[in-house]
């Protein structure tokens, strides 16, 4: 009988602890995505973000799967991880200017299989 309460209580401490940490979504910081094909196919994407800001974006569109994202070339001024089918970008609190990088990405686009490269141009608000 005594688990019960102390469960109770663990799960309050743990909550009473989370609620300090804070998570924050990303605006879209993409205007327009120009899907790709998976056809060894290129496209090019802009980002807008405010210095010292994050950008979190998804790959995947509906109609596919993709197996694998690469860095083919990184950020000169930022910080960039691949997370899951997508990737984070972190800028630079102080930018000098525009910023740029290429990922792979391979994949199924319904039942083509291939793969896309992605040129991301970022821009500075």
């Amino acid at each position: 009988m005594r688990a019960r309460p102390l469960l109770l209580l663990s799960t309050a401490v743990a909550a009473s602890f989370m609620s300090g940490l804070t998570a924050h979504a990303s605006p879209v910081c993409i205007k327009e995505r120009t899907p790709f094909a998976f056809s060894e196919d290129s496209v090019r994407w802009t980002i807008s973000i405010a210095p010292g800001a994050d950008c979190i974006q998804g790959l995947r569109l509906s109609y596919m799967q993709i197996f694998n994202v690469s860095v083919v070339s990184g950020p000169s001024w930022g910080q960039l991880a691949v997370v899951g089918s997508g990737f984070r970008y972190s800028a630079g609190t102080e930018t000098p200017g525009t910023d740029k990088f290429t990922l792979l990405i391979s994949g199924s686009n319904r039942h083509h299989r291939g793969t896309s490269t992605l040129e991301v141009e970022v821009n500075p608000q």
